[in-house]
């Protein structure tokens, strides 16, 4: 799985990089973030370690978006760890069936 292309995909979809400095997550993580609904945020966690790529992704009540990536979320309604293309290929059904 290319993490790189899909961080240039996120940019591209305006999420945007929260910094994160919480004990929620492994240090080092990346979070990309985009507000779906009032205070509702689709999240994209991605986890480096040495021996894999693993990346997370959820979508979670936080009381704002300053709160994301300093605390734990309000309540996760999703959340999904992608480490292959199928997991990929399920989340982007996922999206699709949403939208209905």
């Amino acid at each position: 799985m290319d993490c790189h292309k899909i961080v240039k995909n996120l940019k591209y979809k305006d999420f945007i990089k929260v910094s994160y400095q919480g004990n929620w997550f492994d240090a080092g993580a990346a979070i990309y973030a985009k507000e779906i609904k009032a205070n509702i945020f689709l999240l994209f966690v991605i986890l480096k370690d040495i021996k894999i790529e693993n990346i997370q992704a959820l979508i979670a009540h936080f009381d704002s978006f300053s709160s994301i990536g300093l605390k734990e979320p309000e309540q996760i309604m999703f959340y999904l760890s992608i480490k292959d293309k199928d997991d990929l290929h399920y989340f982007e059904k996922y999206l699709k069936i949403s939208d209905n």
